[in-house]
């Protein structure tokens, strides 16, 4: 953020959440963005640009970046759309251990989670919707991605519901897996 011009830590945090960047990345305590200021400043990479205070209000430390923070933005953010990184998803893991509950009580929390991910999937499409016609749609890439990812999770969700349903994927009751 700091990339578009000098804030406060507070105003970051207004920016994440206003361009709904709290969606892919966590910053949701204030103090997680106070501790990353100070690595960001820590490290060399954005520097203070001054302190001010406004009528009743706290004291404000504006950061900028500095012009090795600038080419370690473009450096790591080469790195991250080149090449694929290693992720670990929670869901994925859940699934790998998806044997050790019964069958009957995985399709409801499965059935739970296709509730959850329509109506995810269902804001940010309404979201999509909203700006796609205000922002220029390199500001909405991210929600585009997301809402993919959603969807194609949503898809297979439902069809291991119905697999699992059908008896196409089965387990016995001690936990280890057989083909149906």
């Amino acid at each position: 953020m700091l990339t578009e011009s000098p804030m406060h830590a507070y105003r970051m945090q207004q920016l994440i959440k206003e361009r709904h960047k709290d969606d892919v990345v966590n910053a949701s305590q204030r103090a997680s963005i106070y501790q990353t200021i100070q690595r960001l400043e820590r490290d060399g990479l954005i520097e203070i640009e001054g302190t001010d205070r406004a009528e009743n209000r706290p004291e404000r430390t504006t950061y900028r970046i500095t012009d090795e923070g600038r080419s370690w933005v473009r450096r790591w953010l080469s790195a991250m759309l080149a090449v694929p990184a290693a992720e670990y998803p929670q869901f994925s893991a859940a699934l790998s251990f998806l044997p050790n509950i019964a069958e009957i009580e995985a399709v409801e929390l499965l059935r739970e989670r296709v509730i959850a991910v329509a109506s995810r999937l269902a804001a940010l499409q309404a979201e999509l919707d909203a700006y796609g016609g205000v922002l220029p749609r390199v500001f909405l890439i991210e929600t585009e991605y997301t809402a993919r990812i959603l969807q194609a999770e949503l898809d297979y969700v439902r069809e291991l519901i119905a697999a699992v349903s059908s008896g196409e994927v089965d387990w016995d009751e001690r936990g280890g897996h057989t083909a149906g």
